[in-house]
């Protein structure tokens, strides 16, 4: 049985208007595993964009819609921006088994990961009635980029992807260059900063990345340029994660996404 716990006020600001209450959703997806994200959605949304975050994918969610861990990365903090794009969002956290500092590490490419994000969309556009989208980033994109190789749309998977900052080589784990994304019918669009300085994504591999896309109909990469980075470079706050350029960035994205739903 799913569980909606509603949330009195959005406690980040995020724009000078009032934004929508968000809900925190739990819905059952393996045996005795439950999944939470949290809803955010506007009047009249024009898609629905399942926000992956980086790193262990951990954000610590609690039933009251804090977030206790991610929240520097750049989707989580740039939920707001979505929605005020006319998109529904629903930031996903890790599922309730792996509720660990591990989290989703060594998780992202495996058949329970495919289970659980397939039962969220299909939660999302029973509920919603619009396509669903999965944005990806960093760590994320190996999310996305998989359960997209895995579940064309007919079989309940994505209406399209967008892969931001993608890990494009990594000897830890199963870079997005590695998977099978000649397989990917739905729309993708791939996001990059020209200076990500992480040495998993830099964005001389970008190009390998496009020419494995050869199966769809609708790919384009955006580049970006500018702002400011700051510590860590794999981090939300260098390059890699758009500091300064977050409301450029996403507005870009949602509008090719809905271009092309």
């Amino acid at each position: 049985m799913k569980k909606v716990f509603a949330i009195a006020a959005f406690f980040v600001a995020v724009s000078a208007f009032a934004q929508p209450a968000p809900r925190v959703i739990d819905i059952p997806t393996r045996a005795g595993v439950t999944q939470r994200f949290l809803l955010i959605a506007p009047e009249n949304p024009r898609a629905v964009a399942i926000l992956l975050a980086g790193g262990s994918g951990w954000l610590k969610l609690a039933p009251d819609g804090r977030i206790g861990g991610l929240g520097g990365n750049f989707l989580v903090r740039s939920r707001g921006l979505f929605v005020e794009q006319g998109l529904a969002v629903a930031v996903l956290d890790a599922p309730s088994d792996r509720q660990t500092a591990l989290a989703l590490h060594w998780f992202r490419t495996t058949e329970e990961h495919v289970a659980d994000l397939k039962a969220v969309i299909a939660w999302l556009r029973d509920e919603l009635k619009l396509p669903v989208w999965l944005i990806g980033t960093s760590r994320g994109t190996e999310s996305a980029a998989f359960v997209a190789t895995q579940l064309p749309r007919v079989a309940g998977g994505p209406d399209g992807i967008v892969l931001s900052s993608s890990v494009l080589r990594d000897r830890r784990g199963r870079p997005v260059t590695a998977m099978d994304m000649e397989k990917v019918a739905a729309p993708v669009l791939v996001v990059h900063h020209r200076q990500d300085g992480c040495r998993a994504c830099s964005f001389d591999d970008v190009p390998a990345l496009m020419k494995k896309l050869s199966a769809t109909a609708r790919k384009d990469l955006l580049a970006f340029d500018g702002g400011v980075s700051r510590g860590n470079p794999c981090g939300g706050r260098a390059y890699h994660g758009y500091n300064g350029i977050e409301r450029e960035v996403v507005t870009k994205i949602s509008e090719w996404m809905t271009v092309h739903r």
